[in-house]
């Protein structure tokens, strides 16, 4: 036997060296070579949720855990240099580990404490970040770690430091959830939410032969599926085992990705697409965007009654995907007798605005 820090050691160098796939691309080589794998088959790809081994923080416990880890890392690379910087009150309140049931009670009390880690932080990064401080302080780890939970958590405001609001937060699948694993994210789909990573498996699939993994990816938590495609298919293509058809559930089917697995691989990316999530197709008593003509020449839509649109702006979405943001005349839909087929009654603007990619 050996100890367990040989084996945590030994796959570091792995990961270091990118060498973490050599025995398994080497057996994709052997079943390659002996006839289970073929190429332009059929494969299909699915995630799941990876929780990382970390202990769940509020707010107040992730600031305070986070300065005391940087504390530690500092106390190894830069003992000397940390001892000029020490103060008396730190040890008090950093000794032990930021627990729950150690914080103040109430929510005043517990943000006000908040407030006294963020200075201790503040006046730290204002140390390391001093031209007479030594420049790779700056690149530990910990220290990037604690100025990006400080941005986070924190904000200047007429000269003090104040703690932020949860409507002034950045989103939750931004957020880092521990000091000891930064890259842990929250994310949910559908019922489903966890602190931690994605991992994307692809197999083959073809009925005359065994199911085998030719691929595994691992991915943020909050990244949306149809961000891997083009990875996962670069790398089949590397290992010449690029599927005909790559069979998909909805959240990798994107319209981008349909067009560019064909042009750029040749493989049909096949899944369903993403139903209309608005209350004219989930009802299916209303006209959904599939009711209207779209003429991308003239860029006008016309709607079910016959009226054409009255503006065409190109905009982003959320996800920062083009879209064509496309207005109804509010003259022509309010008289409108198809109105409630089509949008609100009670809405304060009374005319139909469509969304299309």
């Amino acid at each position: 036997g050996f100890d367990a820090s040989v084996l945590v050691e030994f796959r570091q160098r792995l990961l270091a060296s990118k060498e973490e796939c050599l025995l398994f691309d080497v057996f994709l080589t052997k079943l390659r070579d002996h006839g289970y794998l073929k190429t332009r088959g059929h494969q299909r790809t699915d995630s799941t949720h990876v929780l990382a081994k970390v202990r769940s923080l509020n707010r107040v416990e992730v600031v305070g855990e986070t300065f005391r880890a940087t504390l530690n890392s500092l106390a190894v690379a830069a003992p000397e240099w940390l001892k000029e910087q020490w103060q008396e009150a730190w040890l008090e309140r950093y000794e032990h580990r930021i627990e729950n049931y150690r914080l103040p009670d109430g929510k005043q009390a517990r943000e006000a404490f908040a407030v006294v880690i963020g200075n201790d932080g503040s006046t730290l990064l204002s140390a390391i970040y001093a031209e007479s401080a030594p420049a790779w302080l700056r690149e530990i780890p910990a220290v990037q770690t604690l100025r990006r939970v400080w941005v986070q958590n924190f904000y200047w405001e007429e000269g003090e430091l104040r703690w932020r609001d949860l409507s002034n937060m950045p989103s939750a699948g931004a957020l880092i959830n521990s000091p000891y694993d930064p890259e842990a994210l929250y994310a949910q789909k559908r019922e489903t939410s966890w602190i931690g990573y994605k991992v994307h498996v692809t197999e083959t699939c073809d009925e005359d032969a065994p199911h085998l993994i030719t691929h595994i990816e691992t991915a943020p938590a909050p990244q949306a599926d149809d961000d891997a495609i083009p990875s996962i298919h670069q790398a089949l293509a590397a290992q010449q085992l690029l599927p005909e058809t790559h069979v998909v559930d909805t959240g990798y089917v994107d319209a981008q990705e349909l067009v560019r697995s064909r042009q750029d691989y040749g493989v049909d990316l096949f899944g369903p697409t993403r139903e209309d999530y608005h209350w004219q197709a989930k009802e299916g008593t209303g006209f959904e965007a599939s009711h209207f003509a779209i003429n991308w020449q003239k860029e006008s839509a016309t709607c079910p009654a016959g009226k054409t649109s009255s503006s065409w702006s190109p905009v982003e979405d959320r996800r920062g995907n083009p879209v064509i943001k496309i207005k109804f005349a509010v003259q022509d839909c309010r008289p409108c007798p198809h109105r409630e087929h089509c949008t609100h009654t009670h809405s304060t603007s009374p005319r139909r605005v469509l969304t299309v990619r």
